[in-house]
């Protein structure tokens, strides 16, 4: 257990990349979709209209938005971690146990992240101007039941998408040529 949480250890190293980057994502996301919304409302559509509200909860930039990146992580976190791991004398056992630890860490924390921000949107009347972000059709209409299995298994199956594509040995890369 000791090498696995030493694995994990390694791959927090990369807090800016793996705590601040997804939420800069998000970030971005929020600003263009408001700015969207604000030409369909400059364009003459009307906020809590059923067209205005099946078109913003159409909306999918704010799961895809994340998605390259996460598989990036994902490809990252293997190809940066790996040899520090083995070299530390880790095996590959616990490099892969470990690397599933933190991508379930991962996938929690942008889970609670987006169920906050869900759960605020809501409260405040979907941004005080009908903006529809987390409330969407994708992450479960606002639906934490919803919500949460949907973000925590997509982030989780995105990092581990990554992951085997960096790993020496996987079928991939120069390794797998030899």
């Amino acid at each position: 257990m000791n090498a696995i949480t030493s694995v994990v250890k390694l791959h927090l190293n990369r807090r800016v990349v793996a705590l601040l980057v997804p939420l800069f994502i998000v970030a971005v996301v929020v600003v263009i979709s408001i700015l969207i919304s604000l030409l369909f409302l400059r364009g003459g559509s009307q906020p809590g209209s059923a067209v205005w509200i099946n078109a913003s909860r159409s909306n999918t930039g704010m799961l895809f938005s994340l998605a390259g990146f996460l598989v990036s992580m994902g490809v990252a976190s293997a190809a940066t971690t790996f040899p520090f791991a083995l070299a530390l004398g880790a095996t590959r056992r616990a490099f892969t146990l470990g690397t599933l630890a933190w991508n379930i860490l991962q996938a929690v924390y942008l889970t609670v992240v987006f169920a906050v921000l869900t759960l605020l949107e809501l409260a405040t009347g979907h941004w005080f101007f009908g903006f529809y972000i987390f409330d969407i059709n994708i992450l479960g209409a606002g639906d934490l039941t919803k919500l949460i299995p949907i973000v925590f298994l997509s982030v989780l199956a995105l990092l581990s998408v990554g992951g085997p594509s960096a790993h020496p040995g996987c079928g991939s890369g120069r390794a797998a040529r030899r």
